[in-house]
């Protein structure tokens, strides 16, 4: 063999070897939506995504499986001007979804989502929990519902509802952070309140906390205070954790989050490797799998650690 020819074999070796990690993807997207045509009516700036656009975009970022969480919630923002029969556009959001997840059932899993604070709240729980595409889980999104856990009637309704979820077996995923719009609280006493009266009433499902709990970027120290309080609760082997996960969606690539890299990759290492989900949220503005993925690429951890976060899959996927 000429040198060339030995050169020419030792690259193809060297490719061969880096191949893998390059294709590598994370197992499943714990955290994505669709955008139906009624949904996007009021939000000129976003186009329809269905099934079949989200299927695509995996594909296209070698991830084979996705969570699409409903966006039905929406109808009940208090923070956007009430619509007509809204209980009737919940059910109507949660069944198209249903019946978007239907077309990919090897692929896709739906979560049924409510506002939690709604009086038809517990009622569409139920009927979620009847329809075999929507009862893997519930998703609730504290901030665009407007909840107050220092609100005494709102922390007792949210009991009834966590409970309805862990009773019907549906694994619950809670976007934390409270109303940035509204400015309203949030921080350590916030994520003290969730673990002292909400995680006790859904001992038997998985509790997954969405965008590192936050909202998106890793800019607010509230944040970070927050998780903070899990951390420590993580690290006493706080029995109420035990099923206990984050998600790391939005987290890499918005805000000013790049000289932040360091201390969120020390967050995801104090919570624990196997309680980090991957995940990239809607895939509008750029923001597709296959980008979140490679902003995630970029926090300082290691290989093994990614290898690990790539394939941790909760008890809701298999």
């Amino acid at each position: 063999m000429s040198r060339t020819q030995r050169g020419s074999a030792f690259a193809l070796a060297i490719l061969a070897l880096t191949a893998p990690q390059r294709r590598a993807a994370p197992a499943a997207d714990h955290h994505q939506h669709l955008f139906s045509p009624v949904i996007v009516k009021n939000a000129p700036d976003i186009t329809p995504v269905d099934a079949a656009d989200l299927v695509r975009l995996l594909d296209a970022a070698r991830i084979q499986r996705a969570v699409v969480l409903s966006l039905a919630y929406q109808y009940g923002n208090p923070n956007r001007p009430a619509v007509r029969n809204e209980y009737e556009r919940v059910r109507a959001e949660n069944d198209w979804t249903a019946e978007q997840v239907a077309r990919f059932p090897d692929r896709l899993r739906a979560f049924c989502s409510v506002n939690p604070l709604k009086e038809y709240a517990l009622d569409e729980i139920g009927r979620c929990a009847t329809n075999p595409r929507l009862r893997t889980g519930l998703k609730m999104h504290f901030g665009n519902s407007d909840v107050d856990l220092a609100n005494d009637q709102h922390l007792a309704r949210l009991k009834e509802v966590f409970a309805a979820a862990n009773d019907r077996g549906m694994a619950i995923l809670v976007h934390l952070r409270t109303s940035v719009s509204r400015k309203r609280p949030y921080g350590a006493a916030y994520a003290r309140a969730f673990l002292d009266h909400l995680m006790p009433a859904a001992a038997a499902v998985p509790v997954q906390i969405a965008h590192l709990a936050g909202a998106g970027g890793y800019d607010d120290p509230l944040v970070d205070e927050a998780l903070g309080v899990f951390v420590s609760s993580i690290a006493a082997s706080d029995a109420r954790v035990k099923r206990l996960y984050f998600d790391v969606s939005g987290v890499a690539g918005l805000g000013d989050w790049k000289p932040k890299a360091p201390r969120i990759a020390r967050r995801i290492r104090e919570i624990g490797i196997r309680r980090i989900l991957y995940g990239s949220d809607g895939a509008t503005g750029g923001h597709t799998p296959r980008a979140a993925w490679t902003a995630f690429r970029q926090l300082p951890l290691s290989n093994a650690e990614f290898h690990a976060i790539r394939h941790n899959v909760p008890d809701y996927m298999r």
